[in-house]
């Protein structure tokens, strides 16, 4: 793939005329205001179809699901659950949306992709058939807004080895005790995974924390026992609410363990997640990238000083030329994902990592040069790219800071 098809810019065009309409004129309200970003990201799925799409999604999933709970009823050993890599079109029709609602309000996508993404994926891939049908078609189609909560405040890169969140076996369920922080949609989360240790003095592998099974549950909120935070204030991603949770005593049912078995930790698959996330970082830095670019050109075009636009300075086009190879390779990178999912493809982890580490990097370089072209008025919100900037650095640290990614790269070379 060389360039989008014509049906890739219809659909491109249709996503830039709703953010248009929709989002730009409440970027104020959604970047320093109190303005939660769901109600328009539920008027996207609804405008572009997603709702229905989701379902039918949904409905193939819950079939294999059901089908293997059924073989293991009838003592059949079940068919191997292999996940079907999405296809060129779905990774295109998944990318296009990204990068255009990246342009303007990246926090959106964050929003959008843990309640849609991780949250329900989290239940879809590892739930019984009971539990997708009782939670996952309302994340889905964002009647109820989900978030995935992994991260504590002693624990970044080390999630599972530094993690103190426990689960307690007692009678009828568990008891779940700690403290999450980072949370993406915590402060107004309907439906909650939450991810805790084990703790059982009775484990032949011991007790010790590093060593204890790693289990998912999912709550609701008004939840006895756990406290949702307001919303943190933070660098970037303003449209993106991010919280912390408080689990004091907080008694969860059995039928609350996703899967509703011990036997198998999160830890497991944990990989398929990662590597989810970090691809869909390359569509989220070449819409900030776009943008960048774009306003840097209008910007460069009509500022005079000493006479004549500013973009006739050789130092200011080499910022421009930057941009572009940046827009370019970022682009190469969308367009392989698109090429491989047509190939029944997807990329490893440590493709996952490097595309991630790239992309982060040059959305990041290039958001502080249109800074520095743009000058005093780049240090102003009204330019915008004041906000881009902020946005993309938090590229280089969630879904996996850039050591991690760069760690990852290079373990995967040497083991090779």
């Amino acid at each position: 793939m060389i360039e989008w098809s014509e049906t890739h810019l219809a659909i491109r065009e249709m996503t830039r005329r709703f953010v248009e309409a929709e989002i730009v004129p409440k970027l104020d309200d959604l970047e320093h205001g109190d303005l939660p970003p769901y109600d328009i990201l539920r008027k996207m799925l609804a405008t572009f179809g997603m709702r229905d799409m989701a379902q039918v999604r949904l409905g193939k999933a819950l079939a294999k699901v059901k089908a293997r709970e059924e073989a293991i009823a009838r003592g059949e050993t079940p068919p191997a659950t292999v996940e079907r890599e999405a296809s060129g079109e779905e990774v295109a029709m998944q990318m296009i949306p990204i990068i255009e609602l990246s342009r303007h309000c990246p926090g959106m996508v964050t929003a959008l992709g843990v309640s849609v993404g991780l949250t329900a994926g989290t239940i879809t891939s590892r739930g019984t058939s009971r539990q997708i049908e009782r939670w996952a078609l309302d994340l889905l189609t964002l009647d109820k807004v989900g978030a995935w909560a992994i991260t504590e405040p002693g624990s970044g890169s080390d999630a599972f080895g530094s993690m103190k969140a426990s689960a307690r076996r007692v009678d009828g369920g568990y008891v779940l005790n700690g403290n999450k922080t980072f949370i993406t949609n915590g402060p107004y989360a309907d439906t909650l995974v939450v991810i805790c240790k084990l703790d059982d003095p009775g484990s032949p592998r011991g007790n010790e924390p590093k060593d204890r099974q790693v289990l998912s549950f999912v709550l609701d909120r008004g939840t006895k026992g756990l406290t949702q935070s307001k919303p943190l204030r933070k660098m970037g991603m303003h449209s993106s609410p991010t919280g912390e949770l408080f689990l004091e005593d907080v008694f969860v049912e059995k039928d609350r363990l996703l899967g509703e078995t011990e036997t198998v930790s999160y830890r497991t698959g944990v990989k398929d997640t990662f590597t989810s996330e970090r691809t869909g970082v390359a569509a989220m830095a070449l819409g900030i990238v776009e943008e960048c670019l774009r306003l840097s050109l209008e910007y460069a075009r009509t500022r005079v000083q000493f006479g004549k636009p500013i973009g006739e300075f050789q130092l200011i086009q080499l910022k421009i030329a930057k941009m572009e190879v940046a827009r370019m390779n970022i682009q190469n990178l969308v367009f392989r994902m698109i090429e491989l999912g047509r190939a029944g493809k997807g990329l490893s982890l440590a493709e996952a990592s490097a595309c991630k580490l790239y992309c982060a990097q040059a959305a990041m370089e290039v958001a502080l040069e249109a800074v520095q072209l743009f000058g005093g008025n780049g240090y102003m919100a009204e330019y915008r790219v004041e906000q881009l900037c902020r946005d993309a650095k938090v590229l280089q640290i969630y879904g996996g800071t850039d050591e991690i990614q760069t760690s990852q790269i290079a373990r995967s070379l040497l083991a090779g």
